[in-house]
């Protein structure tokens, strides 16, 4: 019998999706090349790049970590290939836990907030932070 996941994609805003290197093999690039309707060379060099002798997805910036995955949808915080996603994100992580589920699912109990993502620019921290900003008075603006 097979141990149940004790984690929820769906409650993660995509920090797999950050891996700097999310390895890609021929048969992922053939994969998403039939997904995009493209010839295998134009999805290789549309989506993916070499880095120190390994094929691996590129990348864009995301405003919740450094760079996220092409493929993910930094709005919905999903993958926009699910069908087609590479291999290596079928399987991962490879057992019925994720690290960083447990982790995230820690720092939301203790901050009480669902929504809460460590590190990112919208956490409650940074929230706390803004409201203890002195207020100045503009210029010309009288002082009570």
């Amino acid at each position: 019998m097979a141990t149940p996941r004790r984690y929820d994609c769906t409650k993660c805003p995509g920090y797999c999706c950050s891996y700097e290197l999310i390895d890609v093999t021929d048969r992922d690039i053939a994969r998403l090349a039939r997904h995009h309707g493209v010839g295998r060379a134009d999805a290789k060099r549309r989506f993916t790049k070499l880095d120190s002798g390994r094929r691996v997805l590129r990348h864009h910036l995301d405003h919740v970590y450094r760079s996220t995955c092409v493929f993910f949808d930094q709005e919905s915080r999903r993958c926009t290939v699910y069908e087609a996603r590479p291999q290596v994100c079928r399987t991962f992580p490879s057992g019925p836990r994720c690290g960083y589920f447990d982790f995230l699912r820690f720092e939301r109990a203790q901050q009480g907030d669902d929504e809460f993502v460590p590190g990112s620019p919208r956490t409650a921290r940074g929230a706390r932070m803004a409201k203890r900003a002195p207020q100045r008075p503009g210029p010309g603006a009288q002082e009570a």
